[in-house]
């Protein structure tokens, strides 16, 4: 092994040692789970067609999990902050379980209906967890680099996954009801290890109160007065996280339906998509630590714009130009980790929980609006309108971002 690749490892397992363990355990907690998450995600929305369902009802699932999540955004992160973050992963983790087991038991799309509320419940309280694990335990100075790792050690997970999974599907019986199904039941197994890692080895974070103080509304309050631009970043991520809501579902079935992929070719978009993270994370969180967060986020969204451009020009079955697709996808998940280095460094720590609440009171709006919204498109007019949906969003995105104050540097409150 070469003298640089010995310093290269040497500074990332510094950089690791000098973290607090509720960062690392949570790395590993992240990569369970997002290997649970992609062994599912291209599936799904076509589980639910084989199920009976059509492009609104598939919407319409999604757009009603939304509502859950909405209603229960604000208590979420009241609840990270007044209870901790370990107890908020157990829970999340146990009831994306239940939601999982619903999944694959379901016996038509209706019933799916519970599983999605669940499930998207349920992971949403991860969600809404895990920026507040780095947002509490790493400096501003490594932050963006933090945050990054993660997601490149998640990315590992979640580029074997989609393959795993397309193995499972295609042994079981292919691309049907029967086929499919048995990923879920892989999911629930995944799952069950997830929840063993957090109970046995996650800690919370040191700089957390043990006990925050003030009620619900009280403390949104604080974080509008206290929080930097925060209007403004609210805007931008409920902009910005249309892809969240439609990539998962009209995607995949855009490639299967309009462009003719098959099992094994929506599985290597998937694992495609995590490739640009992978390489890329590590280097991009030191460009956003010297440059500015903004800088990286706003080359990266344009970059995932010509991913769906790719996607809209591929000929039917051409693999090639659909893995591409994929690629450039990828770009999607850089940028948004990135903005979530913004985003927990623009209110204070003790605020963090009920600031990722209000966030996710807001991408519960859109969750609700966006998916039924792009199944009337897909359905009534064209699906490559959902296609123009996604750039569309991300353009609006950029500009609001532009003003937004650079959060590199920015003195905050403990």
């Amino acid at each position: 092994m070469g003298g640089s690749q010995k310093g290269i490892l040497a500074r990332g397992f510094g950089f690791l040692t000098r973290q607090e363990d509720a960062y690392s355990v949570n790395m590993v907690r992240r990569s369970i789970e997002n290997f649970s998450n992609m062994l599912v995600q291209q599936y799904q929305s076509i589980y639910l067609i084989a199920l009976g369902a059509n492009s609104i009802q598939v919407g319409l699932v999604n757009s009603l999990a939304g509502v859950g999540t909405t209603i229960t955004a604000l208590p979420a992160g009241w609840a990270v902050d007044r209870y901790g973050l370990k107890r908020a992963f157990m829970f999340g983790t146990l009831f994306m379980a239940v939601g999982t087991l619903l999944f694959g038991l379901a016996n038509s799309w209706v019933v799916t209906i519970p599983a999605m509320v669940i499930y998207t419940f349920a992971g949403k309280i991860n969600m809404t967890s895990c920026p507040v694990v780095c947002g509490s335990t790493l400096a501003n100075q490594d932050r963006a680099v933090g945050m990054q790792i993660c997601d490149s050690l998640a990315a590992v997970s979640g580029i074997v996954a989609p393959v795993v999974g397309a193995w499972v599907i295609t042994a079981a019986g292919g691309l049907n009801v029967v086929g499919i199904r048995w990923v879920f039941f892989l999911q629930l197994g995944v799952l069950g290890a997830e929840f063993a890692v957090i109970a046995w080895k996650f800690r919370n974070p040191k700089a957390r109160p043990t006990v925050a103080k003030g009620g619900m509304l009280g403390r949104v309050r604080e974080v509008m007065s206290k929080g930097v631009a925060v209007k403004r970043f609210l805007l931008y991520q409920s902009l910005g996280i249309v892809p969240l809501y439609l990539n998962a579902i009209y995607v995949p079935l855009y490639a299967a339906q309009v462009k003719g992929a098959d099992t094994f070719t929506l599985g290597g978009m998937a694992t495609a998509s995590l490739l640009v993270p992978l390489i890329l994370s590590v280097p991009s969180g030191k460009l956003a630590n010297k440059f500015g967060r903004k800088v990286v986020v706003l080359s990266c969204l344009p970059l995932y714009c010509l991913s769906l451009v790719v996607l809209y020009l591929a000929p039917v079955a051409g693999a090639v130009p659909l893995m591409a697709a994929g690629v450039f996808q990828g770009f999607y998940t850089l940028g948004i980790v990135t903005g979530n280095a913004i985003r927990a460094e623009i209110v204070p720590i003790g605020l963090l929980g009920s600031w990722s609440g209000l966030l996710g009171l807001f991408g519960g709006i859109v969750g609700i609006i966006v998916p039924i919204s792009a199944g009337l498109l897909w359905n009534v007019l064209s699906p490559s309108y959902v296609i123009a949906v996604l750039v569309v969003s991300q353009l609006a995105a950029s500009a609001v971002l532009l003003t937004v104050p650079e959060s590199l540097g920015l003195k905050r409150e403990a």
